[in-house]
């Protein structure tokens, strides 16, 4: 067992807290105030080859493993999860999903700008009846012959607007519940394809989410991903990697919160010495530090099961619920911490709190994650 980061993994780090702090930290509060979604950042993060990070080169992308995408994730959420999310879904869910499944002429069509961050892509799953239960899937795609006909509606969709590429979730052999759901590759021009209005959000303002609406959208057979109803198989394998993404965004946002905290309470004082001398605070502070360091080896234990090609499906689901969980408690305590000063917005830990909470939900509640770890260790 080795728990050194390699030369190359130490500099990805770096370059990643290089940029949130230069090109993130600038404007972040005023970003989720307006909901702004943070398109010139995502674009430098393309050119600097954080949008298809474990792509493989010939397609564009960097060909780095998944513990470099881990330890990049969390710099980013440390600043600004409403970019890391956007990161997380590009990498995660759209180019892993196209270069695992897809056929040759997808990559080369789809897969070599979304890697090369020319443009962006989105997973369509979520609906207004399936959520956590994905194989309630509403939208339909009517089998034509030689293409689909698309009708229906997603919710919460990121990257919904600024998106080029849906890779949408469709059911079209209703009698076969599961097993007749497909993947389809649909680019958001297509006439039917509406973008509805974006969601106002608690936490991850800056994000872009949207419901998407199809109405007689055509998309060619060519455009299917996998055999005729591999859609379902399709989501829940993407969505596993997808969940170490998550986690290693709850894992910054934790790790930013706590760093936020640590540093105030070395400068605030109070009855004559810096809190951080009172035991109260530091049993705070040590707290949160055992928390967090449990959520990155559970990230990183993840990641090098996904890199050595083993199962990683119980590892991923507890990286998952363990690290948002902690997100959520050590960006709650870092507001206490900073008392009355972490209500408001220039301390960042307010935000930090608010961005939290969705890592609870998306890419699998942390119900859904206990369910998945039940089973798996039930056998």
């Amino acid at each position: 067992m080795d728990f050194q980061l390699t030369e190359e993994h130490l500099m990805i780090q770096k370059a990643a807290r290089d940029f949130a702090v230069n090109e993130l930290l600038p404007g972040v509060i005023e970003r989720d105030e307006k909901q702004q979604y943070p398109a010139e950042q995502i674009k430098k993060l393309g050119e600097l080859g954080f949008l298809g990070m474990m792509v493989d080169p010939k397609y564009g992308g960097a060909g780095l493993d998944t513990v470099s995408y881990v330890l990049a994730m969390e710099e980013i959420s440390k600043i600004d999860a409403s970019t890391s999310v956007c990161m997380s879904v590009n990498n995660s869910l759209v180019c892993w999903g196209l270069e695992t499944f897809g056929t040759e002429e997808q990559k080369q069509k789809y897969l070599v700008p979304l890697a090369k961050g020319e443009i962006t892509g989105a997973f369509l799953l979520s609906e207004p009846e399936a959520g956590s239960d994905a194989t309630s899937q509403r939208t339909l795609a009517e089998d034509k012959g030689d293409h689909y006909l698309v009708n229906g509606t997603k919710n919460w969709i990121t990257n919904g607007s600024s998106a080029s590429v849906y890779l949408v979730i469709a059911q079209t052999h209703p009698d076969k519940g599961s097993k007749g759901i497909n993947a389809l590759i649909v680019e958001k021009n297509s006439p039917g394809v509406v973008v509805g209005a974006k969601e106002n959000k608690m936490g991850i303002r800056g994000s872009d989410t949207h419901s998407i609406m199809f109405q007689d959208v055509k998309v060619p057979k060519e455009n299917r991903i996998g055999e005729d109803g591999f859609g379902f198989k399709f989501a829940m394998k993407t969505l596993g990697g997808g969940r170490i993404g998550i986690a290693s965004q709850a894992l910054g946002i934790a790790s930013g919160a706590y760093e936020l905290s640590l540093k105030y309470a070395k400068e605030r004082k109070a009855f004559g010495k810096e809190i951080s001398q009172h035991q109260a605070i530091q049993f705070k502070l040590a707290d949160m530090a055992t928390r967090i360091e449990a959520s990155r080896l559970l990230c990183l234990k993840a990641a090098r099961e996904k890199d050595l090609h083993l199962d990683y499906t119980l590892s991923g689901s507890m990286a998952k619920v363990f690290a948002s969980e902690t997100a959520m408690w050590v960006t709650t305590e870092a507001v206490q911490v900073h008392g009355g000063y972490g209500y408001v917005k220039e301390y960042h830990v307010e935000r930090l709190m608010r961005d939290a909470k969705i890592t609870q939900i998306y890419e699998g509640t942390s119900e859904v994650q206990r369910i998945v770890i039940g089973r798996s260790i039930l056998g």
